[in-house]
């Protein structure tokens, strides 16, 4: 009853508009159940497992990259703050309970930090944030340099097993539920926590910011900055919170790096694969370069869609030179499939509605 009273127009219009999610999804589910069925253990826990922990970081990186692209920008330095973070955590992740959580604690405020420095750089400076970002970004890989010259370091043992296994494993690696054989632990045990984490961010920083007066103006700037600023919004601080935040979820996912490798590297063609592929999950998942539309959550529906290609080429054993090819067609059908409702629109002025 409820959708017979949302007209028509404004329920195909709400399609239109998720359309990119919706189809990044779709391709997702087609790509991920041809794994799957075609994997000698697919569809189980460990694959799942697996999975899960090679997505975290991308889709980490990709929703660092959504926020200045939500604002009409592009940040060439995510991938260099997550991979300062991974350096940082590799020298401060370890030690006792106490040192570990202060270690965390510090490792996500440098990468904070340093995105806040994007964004001071660029509402300061007054500096394109693709220029801007571009500089900051080797800063963030020389440092990282500075800190591991070669790959090295060492995490707590328990930290890495804990957060890169199922639920139960976390529960029973730190005595929590009866050491994960509660009864009514049971059914959710079983859940990778880098999912659950991922979820937590999403759900717990990404969303409640994007509906604060700063995250909308987020949106605005990207729709028409000079509308925005003419009707009186923060841009300033708007675009100081949206790199800060970028800084955060970048250095989230340089974390996990850490904790999953139990190591740092400072691996400059890493740090550039990163950065282009949170760009490709920006755009496969709906979200418009341009500006104004889309999300972080759909990023990371993008970033499923990237890693769920590459899971298929190790159960067909495509050639490595093959691979960029068949990833790039596959961008260049989500973009097309996006640019389709520009070629539908015969007033073009409909297109910024």
């Amino acid at each position: 009853m409820a959708d017979a009273a949302i007209p028509v127009g404004r329920r195909f219009s709400g399609l239109r508009y998720h359309g990119g999610v919706l189809g990044a999804v779709a391709l997702f589910l087609v790509f991920y159940g041809v794994y799957n069925l075609n994997h000698p253990r697919g569809f189980s826990q460990q694959v799942l497992i697996q999975n899960a922990n090679e997505v975290f970081t991308i889709a980490l990186v990709a929703m660092a990259q959504t926020v200045p692209v939500l604002m009409g920008g592009l940040d060439l330095s995510v991938g260099a703050v997550m991979t300062l973070v991974n350096c940082l955590a590799s020298h401060l992740v370890t030690g006792s309970p106490v040192q570990i959580a202060l270690g965390i604690l510090a490792c996500l405020a440098a990468g904070t930090a340093f995105g806040f420095l994007n964004g001071c750089v660029v509402v300061y400076g007054r500096i394109q944030a693709i220029i801007a970002t571009l500089a900051t970004g080797a800063v963030a890989m020389g440092l990282a340099l500075f800190l591991r010259p070669k790959p090295g370091g060492k995490l707590d043992a328990d930290l890495s097993w804990a957060m890169t296994n199922a639920l139960g494993d976390f529960a029973e690696t730190y005595g929590l539920f009866d050491g994960g054989r509660a009864a009514w632990f049971q059914p959710v045990a079983w859940i990778p926590v880098p999912l659950l984490l991922l979820a937590a961010v999403a759900l717990g920083v990404w969303l409640p910011f994007s509906r604060t007066l700063t995250g909308r103006t987020v949106y605005a700037i990207g729709s028409a900055e000079g509308a925005a600023y003419m009707s009186g919004l923060a841009i300033a601080r708007a675009k100081l919170a949206a790199f800060t935040l970028a800084g955060f979820f970048a250095a989230v996912g340089g974390l996990f790096l850490a904790i999953q490798t139990s190591s740092g590297n400072a691996d400059i063609p890493q740090a550039g694969a990163y950065t282009l592929n949170s760009i490709a999950a920006v755009v496969i998942g709906g979200t418009s370069l341009l500006g104004g539309t889309g999300g972080a959550v759909a990023s990371i529906v993008g970033a499923l869609v990237l890693r769920a290609i590459s899971f298929n080429f190790r159960i067909f054993d495509i050639p490595p030179l093959m691979q960029p090819l068949v990833e790039g067609l596959v961008l260049l059908a989500a973009v097309s499939l996006g640019a389709l409702r520009a070629l539908r629109t015969k007033n073009r002025l409909e297109l910024f509605r």
